[in-house]
């Protein structure tokens, strides 16, 4: 049950101005739409046609459900029954720094944007998971100290029973684009989301205003894609990715072997993908993260795939300790990087794809024979 507090457009204010002192670049506050609301129907009918498509692929983790047979993250209501209302607060990640799309060394990788993380005094990367979880601990801290002791609340980044994009643009931080991350018309794309969420009904008069689309006309983002894991929103109604077919869950999410028609247009990627926001026009002005919370490593920008691949597993949990990298290990990043050895054209990676292919990771050792294959002309297609 709720508490019967509210919070006001002054409380929503001060949530705001609260989460940039503590060093966030955007906030707002959703309410948690009621039971049977045309939002909530919305909400929950979207998500189960998404699941139902099998566009979640392997992440079951987003496939939950409760007692009843509902997805958990359709209603945050279904975790947490006292829930009324999402704080939003996002940190803008970008850097000077190259594109995705820019110009590289043939021999080089692409990690992306978000997992250059933070530099720490001992040469460990910080993974954002945790460093924004450390901020929103501090406003969650100032919350309760404002609202008292009948005020509940509860931090995620990324692990939270909800669909925070969602919330994000019922929040006015930014609207849901076509390439289905959340764009700011001052910011970009290119935020990291965190929410709390809290026991406090929102007063009607205090909810945000969404940010309205300015996508337009343009798909950019869906045209640049090339899995085509991005979903035609003229023919679908709705904006949508197949995961399944997103170079970011292949590399990232995907265990064991990449079905072999999707490899050759994974290109130099190794972790994640950032094409679908290099292209998008607004984040052509995109302002640079000013903030220390999540700095980048230079090491990490371009990476030699060489580099990447002479790493044994002491030197690759140095290196990625504390970072999104270590969370995928060590086994699936050498598949992932394999591969863009195989899509790279570079005959003096041979040497190191037959090492691969005569040792004992399965995976690794098919991925590969197929790099190799790939670049002694044998597979179908021919080198990128």
């Amino acid at each position: 049950m709720g508490t019967g507090l509210a919070l006001t457009r002054a409380d929503r204010e001060w949530i705001e101005q609260r989460a940039r002192a503590v060093g966030f670049d955007l906030a707002g506050v959703a309410a948690v739409p009621t039971p049977a609301s045309a939002p909530a129907l919305e909400d929950e009918q979207r998500y189960g046609e998404w699941i139902g498509a099998g566009y979640a692929g392997e992440m079951d983790y987003l496939k939950r459900t409760d007692d009843a047979g509902d997805y958990l993250r359709g209603d945050p209501r279904r975790s947490m029954p006292w829930a009324r209302s999402v704080i939003v607060c996002a940190v803008n990640y970008n850097a000077a720094a190259p594109k995705s799309i820019d110009p590289a060394d043939a021999k080089a990788g692409w990690i992306a944007r978000y997992a250059w993380s933070g530099q720490e005094k001992d040469g460990a990367g910080s993974d954002y998971h945790d460093v924004l979880l450390q901020q929103l601990r501090l406003l969650e801290t100032e919350f309760k100290e404002r609202f008292g002791a009948g005020a509940s609340a509860r931090c995620y980044v990324d692990t939270g029973p909800l669909a925070e994009r969602n919330y994000a643009a019922r929040a006015g931080v930014g609207w849901i684009g076509k390439n289905t991350c959340v764009l700011n018309q001052q910011q970009g794309s290119w935020l990291l989301l965190g929410v709390i969420v809290t026991s406090l009904e929102l007063e009607p008069e205090a909810w945000s205003v969404p940010a309205a689309d300015r996508c337009g006309s343009c798909t950019r983002c869906i045209d640049a894609c090339p899995t085509d894991a991005l979903l035609d929103p003229d023919a679908t109604g709705v904006r949508q990715m197949d995961a399944t077919r997103c170079i970011a869950y292949l590399t990232i999410e995907k265990k064991g072997s990449i079905a072999e028609e999707l490899r050759p247009l994974m290109g130099r990627q190794v972790f994640g993908c950032d094409i679908c926001q290099d292209v998008c026009p607004w984040n052509r002005h995109a302002p640079v993260n000013s903030s220390s919370l999540l700095p980048a490593r230079r090491e990490l920008i371009n990476p030699a795939l060489q580099w990447l691949a002479e790493m044994d597993g002491p030197e690759f949990n140095r290196v990625f300790r504390g970072s999104p990298l270590e969370r995928t290990r060590r086994k699936r990043v050498l598949r992932n990087v394999a591969i863009a050895m195989g899509n790279s054209g570079e005959q003096e990676f041979l040497q190191q794809l037959d090492a691969w292919i005569a040792g004992d990771d399965a995976v690794l050792s098919e991925a590969a024979a197929w790099a190799a294959d790939r670049l002694r002309g044998n597979s179908s297609g021919s080198p990128a």
